[in-house]
Order: C-alpha cells, then sequence, then structure tokens
C-alpha cells in the first residue's frame, strides 16, 4: 500500500483545498516571503495557464512552456507537465506533489557534463602521432 504524501504533515488532498493564504504559512523563509510579496506578471501568467490546462482536463497531454525558473512549485500546478528554458531548449518537467515549496529552475539544469572525444585524425596537432589501432 503506497504512503500518502505529506509536506509538513498535511496531506496533500488537504492542501489542494487549502487557501493560499495558509499555505503560504507552511512554506520555507524564502519562498514564503517571494509569494508574500506577490506574484510578478509572468507568475500570474503561467499560474493562469495551468489552471486553464487543468479546468479543460489537458494536464496530462499539454507542456507548458516558460522561462520562469524562478516561479514556487505550488499544490494546484501538481500533475501538470511545464517546459522549463534551461537557456537552451525547453526541459519537460512533470511536476509531483515532492516538488512543492522547490523552484521550477531546479529541476532543469542549465549546464551540460563535459564529456570529452577520445582523441584521434584530425583532432589536434599533439593527437598526430597517437597510434591507431
Amino acid at each position: 500500500m503506497p504512503k500518502e504524501f505529506t509536506y509538513r504533515g498535511i496531506p496533500f488532498s488537504e492542501l489542494e483545498k487549502m487557501p493560499m493564504d495558509e499555505f503560504v504559512k507552511l512554506l520555507p523563509s524564502k519562498a514564503r516571503r517571494k509569494l508574500l510579496r506577490g506574484l510578478p506578471p509572468e507568475h500570474r501568467k503561467l499560474l493562469e495557464k495551468v489552471r486553464e490546462v487543468k479546468r479543460l482536463g489537458l494536464a496530462d497531454k499539454t507542456i507548458i512552456r516558460t522561462h520562469c525558473r524562478d516561479m514556487v512549485i505550488l499544490p494546484e500546478m501538481v500533475g501538470v507537465t511545464i517546459g522549463v528554458h534551461n537557456g537552451k531548449e525547453f526541459v519537460p518537467v512533470k511536476i509531483t506533489p515532492e516538488m512543492i515549496g522547490h523552484l521550477l529552475g531546479e529541476f532543469a539544469i542549465t549546464c551540460k557534463r563535459v564529456v570529452h572525444g577520445s582523441p584521434g585524425i584530425g583532432a589536434s596537432r599533439s593527437s598526430m602521432y597517437v597510434p591507431l589501432k
């Protein structure tokens, strides 16, 4: 039997019904302060798109693209796939209950691990003398 997700002791089913003012009190200080100051217009627009997609029942089929990497993940965003821009492309992020209180940008890494190719013909002057197998 899978255990139901709880955020700071409150089950997810109650978090969804909870008004925003009460939910904000549960968040860590940085996220709480950010939401108490009010959402910027781009964050409001993203939240409206999320509400619209959930209202239409297209949450599992639609990817909402955004550049708002500093948006705090709220309970009403759970179940939606958001394409978060990482500087080059939009990384699809499926929002789960465990992500609540984090920022969208934490789930779309901006830098790739460097993987160097093996030296060979035409790589550089120094690799000219690497014996070929």
